[in-house]
């Protein structure tokens, strides 16, 4: 992970926690369950939509656009500003900004993963307590 993505949980120290996760070649950001950002090279795109695109537009913040057969494809993602990075303030409404924009997308929460310990402490609550009613009922 890059010292740049790293530098990312204290930007959005006001906002709340995040998670960094790498995919497609750079890395999404999170918060409470939404993606609300990517970083592609080491720059910051916030989730937008219609509702948070005159914020974005008054500092011609443009989207991050990638090529997919010679055709240029725009993203709900737009480049942050650089004030953000200053301010945490500033880090902290730009990031309820795209928080309410993902909620918005109707895309579900991400799953939280139960690590492997606790999935496997359950199974074995479940086969014990299956195992208890199955030998009661045997021995009536």
């Amino acid at each position: 992970m890059s010292v740049f993505v790293q530098s990312l949980h204290e930007v959005f120290e006001r906002l709340g926690r995040i998670e960094t996760k790498r995919m497609f070649g750079g890395h999404g950001v999170w918060h409470e369950g939404r993606m609300i950002a990517l970083v592609a090279n080491d720059t910051l795109y916030l989730k937008s939509d219609a509702e948070s695109a005159p914020h974005f537009d008054r500092l011609d913040l443009p989207p991050f656009t990638y090529t997919r057969q010679g055709k240029s494809m725009p993203m709900s993602y737009r480049l942050a500003p650089v004030d953000l990075f200053e301010d945490r303030q500033e880090a902290a409404l730009w990031g309820r900004l795209a928080y309410e924009a993902a909620l918005r997308s109707g895309q579900p929460p991400k799953p939280k993963k139960v690590p492997a310990k606790k999935a496997t402490a359950k199974k074995t609550a479940v086969k014990k307590t299956k195992t208890t009613k199955t030998t009661k009922a045997a021995s009536r």
